[in-house]
């Protein structure tokens, strides 16, 4: 089983790691440290170097409170480093929710779009569907400026999969394969912490969809909530989350640490192997 993501076939015998690269001057985990093009370029190397599967360049920060930027600012912020990456031999994705940032990054060399939105805005299903890139279809709940006020679900894991479940169907009737799309319950994103949990311990609810499986739990706020550390200091409890995820059943970790994931990877496979 592969996803195929453009030009490239990733193999999906294994757990993957995506590595996040934040072009913006207001991301929670990073605060700005990779703002310019040349910054962001070589931390995507580096990243690669660590063991990245895929780079995730995002240039809107959709952290809980944060305000919506323009198309041509979004454009402005990611499209020099796609050009400054598109000779990368790994998937470059781009995390957008913008029909045109998406056709624009996959003229510049993205091979996957991330989207927060699950394609729902106008056009953006056919714009990814006239290309050969894959997708990440993401739930949330409201808008990020918003989302975390107080959401409600009367069965979360029943709604978000139904949800996602909706989008793959909307995808496939699009015109776009199976083979291309990725789900991500979306931990985070309009979720208390309960919420949270609830998707946790149900993972593998949602591997009745039939694709591959994306988390991102990576120096999120809901790890702030349980250990009271800042961001940059929320190492321990991404891994904590990365392994639980793991066994959960994640295909795609999406995280800022891809070195120590890697490692955690590798404990959890060895782990995994001498059991059977």
């Amino acid at each position: 089983m592969v996803l195929r993501c453009g030009r490239f076939s990733v193999p999906l015998d294994r757990p993957l790691v995506m590595g996040v690269v934040n072009v913006t001057p207001d991301s929670f985990s990073d605060g700005g440290r990779f703002f310019d093009a040349e910054s962001a370029i070589a931390h995507a190397h580096c990243l690669l170097e660590e063991g990245a599967d895929i780079v995730d360049i995002g240039g809107e920060s959709s952290r809980p409170g944060a305000l919506p930027v323009s198309a041509k600012e979004e454009l402005d912020r990611v499209l020099p480093v796609l050009h400054g990456l598109r000779d990368l031999k790994k998937p470059i994705s781009v995390d957008t929710r913008r029909p045109e940032v998406m056709q624009e990054a996959l003229k510049a060399g993205a091979s996957m779009i991330n989207d927060i939105d699950a394609l729902a805005a106008p056009g953006a299903l056919e714009v990814v569907a006239a290309s050969q890139c894959a997708v990440c279809l993401m739930h949330k709940k409201g808008e990020p400026a918003t989302m975390q006020q107080a959401p409600h679900y009367d069965d979360v894991v029943g709604e978000v999969k139904a949800f996602l479940k909706n989008r793959i169907e909307a995808c496939e009737n699009a015109g776009i394969g199976r083979d291309r799309i990725v789900a991500d319950p979306g931990f985070g994103f309009g979720k208390t912490l309960q919420h949270n949990f609830a998707l946790l311990r149900n993972l593998s609810e949602l591997s009745s969809l039939q694709v591959p499986i994306a988390v991102g739990w990576s120096r999120k706020s809901s790890l702030g909530k349980i250990t009271g550390r800042p961001a940059e200091e929320r190492l321990p409890g991404s891994l904590a989350m990365a392994l639980l995820s793991l066994q959960a059943g994640a295909t795609i970790l999406r995280v800022h640490d891809v070195k120590e994931t890697r490692d955690v990877i590798a404990v959890w496979q060895a782990y995994a192997s001498h059991e059977a």
